[in-house]
């Protein structure tokens, strides 16, 4: 039997990801996802995570090695559920805190806009924990779009609008149908300063952006802002490399 061990694997539904050192055979990394699935009862499939989240709609590769091979499955997070397929959309259940941490500060009757938004996580927690008008929710990937729509019914909301396409050319459309909006979620930290332009088309006075970005220090991210907004708050929420973090700026525009 192998001593070999990895630091720590995620689970996502009842699916264990796990991200091997090079120095791991195929026979060995299969013996340790037997382990996993003979001590945690609620896995049933074990994956390799064969190369990171990469590509226009951030999505990561995964390789089978024991249990059921089956890439899809439904995570719970918060009372909400999340249907996904973990090699066909981006996905990332550490960031159910920073979803919640949101959702709890959209105030009763706001028009809320989500872009980048997925398979519907802050959509569906918002609409769950907070009691907004109604939550757009624009995708480009159509896997994710179409889990979106099935995860919004899965909750059983009414309240979210699904819209597929390019966040760029939707966003006229969307203010001509829904008008103007309260909040606004920027969910793309590689990317989201370049789309603070359209995002303003979709705000109004005193909307309140949740921006993401990646940066080493608060300061640094602020800087691609550049713009005069009120800071309202930086929230790290994970280390996305080395001295390199995610972080929420929440501002007032």
């Amino acid at each position: 039997m192998s001593e070999k061990k990895v630091r720590s694997f995620d689970i996502v539904g009842d699916i264990a990801i796990v991200k091997f050192p090079e120095n791991f055979s195929m026979a060995e990394k299969i013996e340790l996802g037997k382990k996993i699935l003979e001590k945690h009862k609620n896995i049933k499939s074990v994956f390799e995570k064969i190369e990171e989240v990469s590509g226009t709609f951030r999505i990561a590769k995964h390789k089978f090695l024991t249990g059921i091979n089956n890439t899809e499955t439904i995570h719970k997070e918060y009372g909400c559920l999340y249907k996904l397929d973990i090699n066909k959309v981006y996905f990332n259940f550490r960031l159910g805190n920073e979803r919640l941490r949101v959702a709890e500060q959209v105030k009763d009757g706001e028009k809320v806009l989500v872009m980048f938004a997925g398979i519907g996580c802050y959509a569906i927690m918002i609409s769950k924990h907070s009691n907004p008008k109604i939550v757009v929710s624009v995708e480009l990937n159509p896997d994710a779009f179409s889990y979106m729509k099935e995860n919004i019914k899965l909750n059983k909301i009414e309240n979210i609008i699904p819209v597929f396409g390019d966040v760029r050319e939707k966003i006229p459309e969307i203010v001509n149908l829904y008008g103007k909006f309260d909040r606004i979620v920027m969910p793309l930290p590689k990317e989201a300063y370049s789309f603070l332009n359209c995002a303003e088309l979709a705000a109004k006075k005193n909307t309140i952006i949740h921006y993401y970005t990646f940066a080493k220090t608060e300061k640094e991210c602020i800087k691609n802002i550049d713009r005069e907004v009120k800071i309202l708050n930086i929230v790290r929420c994970g280390e996305y490399a080395p001295f390199v973090y995610r972080y929420c700026v929440d501002f007032k525009l």
